[in-house]
């Protein structure tokens, strides 16, 4: 056969299919231009049919697709050209159309009647549909009234009995749309970003917050604050909608870590401006290890009085006894560690000249909430460990 002559044989064989297309049918076409009210659809022939605009934009009003792009309609309209329809009206549809909407995976418009055993009575078009309560969310529904009333779209997933048992879901278009969500804020998940998202759920070791789109990432414990953080939910609830920083993405795992303290400044960040060695401040014991006690100086800024530099006890007592969890006490500073981000300190036994100064400062409500070292007396009666720390930090005289 020549080349004109399959020109011809293809042309009318798309003419045939365009007569064909009937009022109620399922077709698939391409997108080749996009108005203002209308998108024109490339269905086969040598016409073109149209679409509302509407019909192609998200909740939000956005364009869901694009020149090119292929999608699935009914023919709502045969009168002066091929109008079609994504999804078939409440009380318009046509028992050929829902077989055909059930065959195609085309959503159909539903009214939730009531509750029954088992999920719900959905109203679609004439006809009587079922929806089980697993299917009408894709969270689990604690009350099935809040669903009565409502108009919903849902798939058609079981269609017998020449239509008159219909058994529906919404579920299924909620996860797909979930899913196209999803697949959107994954290309925006760059580290340093910041997203607003939901708590999902709190766990000791810290919480699950959802970013849209059925995408979760984790806010770990160690996240939350820069100060010690025991109970993440005394931080966050489920629920609550906070806003967090993208730390890191890890595609490989599905993985996304989350910072909550990365929004405020860090505290050490000052450290160098407002303490310097010699200075003594009251400090909070958080937490007592074998090796010594952490004490917090300022919310974020913890350090470390070595087991070393307690006084003895005696036999019967262990140095722990003196410092429990929860103990408002001044302290020393003997090293600061920019870097490695420690400070190391020294209790100040109780009663001295440096302990009783930095109370009565701190007891005016000035600003300065330490007493100098030149301000003060050396402690006296004190370990010989924390006198030779001391006294190794200070210059030589030559």
């Amino acid at each position: 056969m020549s080349e004109p002559t399959e020109d011809f044989a293809a042309m009318f064989e798309a003419s045939l299919q365009a007569r064909r297309i009937e009022r109620g049918q399922t077709i698939e076409g391409r997108i080749v231009a996009i108005g203002a009210e209308v998108a024109f659809v490339d269905v086969g022939g040598k016409g073109e049919a149209t679409i509302d605009i509407s019909e192609l934009k998200d909740e939000e009003g956005g364009l869901e697709v694009a020149v090119g792009d292929r999608i699935h309609a009914v023919v709502v309209s045969t009168a002066g050209g091929l109008t079609l329809s994504r999804k078939l009206a409440r009380g318009a549809a046509t028992q050929r159309q829902l077989e055909d909407a059930f065959h195609s995976g085309l959503p159909v418009e539903g009214k939730v009647e009531k509750a029954v055993k088992g999920g719900y009575e959905v109203r679609v078009a004439r006809q009587r549909a079922f929806c089980p309560f697993s299917q009408i969310d894709i969270v689990r529904t604690i009350d099935p009234s809040v669903h009565e009333g409502q108009l919903y779209e849902f798939r058609i997933i079981e269609y017998k009995e020449g239509g008159r048992n219909l058994v529906v879901s919404r579920r299924v278009l909620l996860e797909e749309q979930q899913r196209a969500d999803g697949a959107a804020i994954r290309e925006s998940l760059v580290v340093g970003a910041v997203m607003t998202g939901r708590v999902a759920s709190v766990r000791e070791f810290g919480a699950f917050v959802d970013l849209g789109g059925g995408v979760q990432g984790l806010l770990h414990v160690s996240e939350m604050a820069w100060s010690r953080v025991v109970d993440p939910s005394q931080v966050v609830t489920p629920g609550q909608e906070i806003t967090v920083k993208i730390l890191r993405v890890d595609d490989d795992k599905q993985k996304i870590s989350l910072g909550l303290k990365q929004l405020t400044d860090d505290p050490w960040h000052r450290v160098d401006a407002t303490y310097e060695v010699g200075q003594v401040r009251i400090g909070r014991v958080t937490r007592v290890t074998d090796f010594g006690a952490f004490v917090e100086l300022e919310p974020g800024i913890e350090g470390l009085a070595h087991a070393s530099t307690f006084e003895p006890a005696g036999r019967s007592q262990r140095w722990e006894t003196q410092v429990p969890p929860g103990t408002t006490a001044p302290f020393e500073i003997l090293t600061i560690d920019l870097e490695k981000k420690r400070i190391g300190l020294t209790a100040v036994p109780e009663g001295s000249a440096r302990a009783g100064a930095v109370e009565e400062t701190q007891g005016t409500g000035e600003p300065q909430d330490h007493a100098p070292r030149d301000a003060v007396a050396p402690a006296e009666g004190f370990g010989s460990l924390a006198d030779k720390l001391r006294g190794a930090l200070t210059p030589r005289q030559k």
